[in-house]
């Protein structure tokens, strides 16, 4: 009987051995299966993060570029701003009523625009509405 027992034993360590076998075997697949899963996640987040950085460097790129754009911008309302100004400056016309402009400023009216500035009256007038303090 001590014969039967032992068999009986080996039996049950058998069995218990194949069942801890297929328990590691469905573990080992299941961790398999979540490394792949984080493999792809890791897969997907690499090409989320090269895609970024591509549309960043062309939103650099592109920033660049305006702002080049805009410094071109700025010189050339520079230029036209000075012309302007010399504009102003070289036209005796233009000095008239520069000055009739900073004499409304200070004040002055129809009558004196009309004197000093050698303006018509409607002109004055306009120049007076124009300019005048309300």
């Amino acid at each position: 009987m001590i014969g039967d027992e032992i068999l009986i034993a080996l039996v049950v360590c058998v069995i218990a051995g194949l069942g801890l076998l297929l328990f590691q075997h469905i573990q080992t697949k299941q961790l398999r299966n979540k490394v792949n899963a984080l493999t792809l996640l890791v897969k997907e987040s690499d090409r989320q993060r090269e895609t970024v950085k591509r549309e960043l460097q062309e939103l650099r790129s592109g920033t660049i570029g305006v702002g080049r754009r805009m410094q071109e911008l700025e010189k050339k309302a520079s230029l036209q701003d000075a012309r302007l100004d010399e504009a102003k400056h070289q036209d005796p016309q233009a000095k008239l009523y520069t000055r009739a402009m900073k004499m409304v400023d200070l004040g002055a009216g129809v009558e004196e625009l009309i004197h000093e500035c050698e303006i018509p009256k409607a002109e004055a007038e306009l120049i007076i509405r124009l300019h005048g303090k309300g």
